[in-house]
């Protein structure tokens, strides 16, 4: 069961879907004429290598890749809706990447500390209190900036294409027919979600910041970063034991607020929409079965 669940994986695109599978991934478009595009590859040997086996380790280099999975993806769709060819890949392609993961831990895990710690030496909080103040302040950054971005129209739009993306995969993992008309009866919520895995890297970041104690200013900042790669490992081992384990009580209870946060990052997909997601996953599942080394 732990092949079925852990093996596929998607994300909403500039109008369309991308579905990850063990060995393949495909982007299904909706083109400015109204027709379906699907482009589809095998990933990276790094989804099939020694890493994928080792717990923590594996979750930190896949996801590094995952991020460049995704920034690929996203060109696609770009270029697809603007009719350009753009590639970006290579230097070009980890320039981009390495430049939104600064800014995000620029504003999601920086400022937070730097909060705390005025808050620590203006204020004199205790370590305690003060760690407890960034990590208020980063679920705050979080959620408000999910919002936030949810009021663009391009991005609610975004949001519809990551409930569809959702529903067809809930679908397929409840043994039932690919269509439209069925899958839309399916649940937009996901517990593999990536907005999961953020909520989750969050509170993580709080209890494992909290366990640091006392802090010159240098190594409170050092640590926010040197440390992400860490909690990043935790938090996607945790995901995965999670989605293994749905019918416990337990686990049904710890998941609530990660299914809530999906509330912000998905919509109600229109039939168009999930017509893009059915076929992104069919290619996809396609592209497995003829998969060679």
């Amino acid at each position: 069961m732990e092949d079925k669940i852990i093996s596929y994986g998607g994300q909403a695109v500039i109008e369309g879907v991308m579905m990850r599978g063990r060995n393949a991934f495909a982007v299904a478009m909706r083109a400015p004429d109204g027709n379906i595009v699907v482009h589809h590859e095998n990933l990276a040997k790094v989804y099939r290598s020694w890493f994928t086996k080792v717990p923590f380790l594996r979750g930190t280099i896949l996801l590094w890749d995952a991020l460049g999975l995704g920034m690929k993806a996203l060109t696609l769709s770009a270029n697809t809706q603007t009719g350009e060819d753009e590639k970006l890949e290579g230097p070009a392609l980890y320039l981009t990447l390495g430049i939104s993961l600064a800014l995000g831990i620029g504003l999601f895990f920086l400022l937070p500390a730097g909060v705390g710690g005025l808050a620590e030496h203006y204020l004199g909080w205790s370590t305690l209190a003060h760690n407890l103040l960034e990590g208020v302040v980063r679920l705050a950054l979080l959620v408000g900036y999910i919002w936030a971005i949810g009021l663009m129209p391009d991005v609610k739009r975004l949001y519809g294409y990551h409930g569809a993306e959702h529903k067809t995969i809930n679908a397929f993992e409840a043994g039932a027919e690919l269509t439209p008309e069925v899958v839309a009866k399916y649940p937009i919520e996901h517990p593999r979600c990536g907005t999961a895995f953020m909520l989750t890297l969050m509170l993580l970041s709080v209890l494992v910041f909290s366990a640091l104690g006392e802090l010159t200013i240098f190594w409170r900042l050092a640590s926010r970063v040197l440390l992400i790669p860490v909690i990043a490992g935790i938090a996607v081992e945790y995901i995965r034991w999670t989605a293994n384990h749905l019918n416990s009580p337990l686990v049904r209870f710890l998941i609530k607020p990660n299914l809530a946060l999906q509330s912000l990052t998905t919509r109600e997909p229109d039939t168009s929409m999930l017509e893009v997601a059915i076929e992104s996953f069919k290619t996809m599942r396609q592209a497995e079965q003829e998969f060679t080394v």
